[in-house]
């Protein structure tokens, strides 16, 4: 016995009319590199492939033969940190489930054989197709739930890369920091020697005390582990950026580029900042998003609450007597016991939690700007004033020492103290430079990338249907 060819044609037919795919009209990547590109200036790639992922690999190696600022540093994490292509992958993930949700679940096939145990001998055989019509009509709204969830995974994914760039420039900051402040830690180790060498000589003629001398040995000793610290913290910060590149083996023998960016003319106005981090934070429109996901998902769950599975079909009897009965079916789900109650309660439960945490992720980004802008201009203060006052204030009192000391005024020792002094006021002065930096880059990250207002702050927000 076979199942009759219209029956087939009937579900094939139907499937294939009814289960459109549903796929973004645009590469589910595109809102993602857009919206960092527009933010930093550098580009994210989605490496789907073994050749995408060879050619990222060459221009990160090309990248690495050249000293590293920043720009190339965050060029080199966006194309090789592991973590974040991992997370590229959430949106292929987020993509799929859209695609899935546009498809109409496939038709089922129903076949049942009687044997009677009496004349007629003739087997009573019986076939239906069914479809799930209660399926078919939440496609459209099960659609946009899944678009939402998209767009939301896409701003998400894009906020995590903006993280990954401020991250990485802070630490490119830091090396360069601290390459200028190991130059100059140096050179108070070297002055601090010389007085010890000199003091040693004078110790052994008889010139000065005991205590003179370890009074110079001591000040020597603190200078070398000042340097030994700073060495080590530099090895650190270095360790830190070669994981936040996902660097190992030959390709960590990169080098640091320059020092640090000379400081800004102006300063960062705080007028219309915050409004700027609400308006550009990605993870604040992705929270946004999956508050409407989550609205989306109520009214679904709430108009079809009471439909617990609604199919129809066409059944073909065929009896003992040759003859053959066809006609429609349907199934209706019965809602006497479970209306949905506690699914509608489940989703009112969390929207409410999607909306507290809207509220409270916007109050935090607030709080945020503001306290990182007074950071950043008491740092900018501190940083000129060791450039325009403490540092040229230092300068001319060597320069007047060694005045005094060629008319034999002063000693050598109170030289090497002042030689010391000021390379402890450059020192600071590069420290302020680089705090500046460091903080300016937190800033621009809690302001959502850049902190000038551009009309394409949106994008990755942008819903795909």
């Amino acid at each position: 016995m076979t199942i009759p060819r219209r029956t087939i044609t009937l579900a094939v037919l139907a499937s294939g009319i009814l289960s459109g795919p549903a796929w973004p009209k645009e590469p589910p990547l595109h809102p993602v590199e857009k919206a960092v590109t527009d933010r930093t200036g550098v580009a994210v790639r989605w490496q789907q492939n073994a050749q995408a992922r060879e050619e990222a690999l060459t221009q990160m190696r090309a990248l690495l033969r050249k000293p590293l600022n920043a720009d190339r540093a965050v060029q080199v994490a966006l194309l090789n940190n592991r973590d974040l292509l991992a997370t590229l992958e959430d949106v292929g993930v987020s993509a799929a489930d859209l695609r899935e949700a546009g498809l109409w679940k496939n038709p089922s096939i129903s076949l049942s054989l009687r044997f009677p145990d009496r004349p007629p001998s003739a087997t009573d055989a019986e076939e239906g197709v069914a479809f799930d019509l209660l399926d078919l009509l939440m496609i459209p709204l099960r659609k946009r739930v899944a678009a939402e969830h998209l767009a939301a995974t896409q701003l998400r994914v894009a906020d995590e890369a903006l993280r990954l760039v401020a991250e990485v420039k802070a630490e490119v900051y830091w090396l360069q920091g601290d390459a200028a402040m190991l130059a100059h830690r140096k050179t108070i180790v070297d002055v601090n020697a010389t007085a010890v060498d000199l003091a040693q000589r004078q110790h052994e003629a008889g010139n000065i005390t005991d205590l003179a001398l370890s009074q110079q040995q001591a000040t020597y000793n603190a200078a070398r582990l000042a340097l030994a610290t700073a060495e080590n913290e530099q090895r650190e910060h270095r360790e830190k950026l070669n994981r936040l590149l996902s660097l190992w083996g030959p390709d960590t023998a990169w080098k640091i580029a320059g020092g640090l960016p000379p400081l800004p003319e102006g300063d960062v106005p705080l007028r219309g900042l915050e409004s700027l981090a609400v308006a550009q934070r990605l993870d604040l429109a992705a929270a946004h998003a999956e508050l409407e996901s989550v609205v989306r998902a109520l009214g679904l769950t709430k108009s079809y609450r009471y439909l617990g599975a609604l199919e129809f079909g066409v059944d073909t009897e065929h009896n003992p007597d040759r003859s053959n009965v066809t006609g429609p079916t349907l199934r209706l789900e019965l809602p006497l016991f479970n209306q949905g109650q506690a699914r509608v309660a489940k989703n009112e439960a969390e929207l409410r939690r999607a909306e507290r945490k809207l509220e409270g992720l916007a109050i935090d980004i607030r709080s945020d700007v503001r306290a990182l802008h007074d950071k950043l201009a008491a740092l900018r203060e501190t940083a000129r004033f060791y450039q325009k006052e403490i540092v040229p204030t230092q300068q001319a009192v060597v320069a007047g020492t060694m005045l005094r000391y060629n008319g034999m005024l002063v000693g050598n020792y109170e030289v090497f103290a002042t030689r010391a002094e000021e390379a402890d006021a450059e020192q600071k002065s590069i420290e302020a430079l680089r705090d500046y930096w460091v903080t300016r880059t937190e800033l621009e990250r809690v302001v959502g990338g850049n902190l000038q207002r551009r009309s394409t702050a949106n994008t990755a927000g942008n819903k795909t249907n």
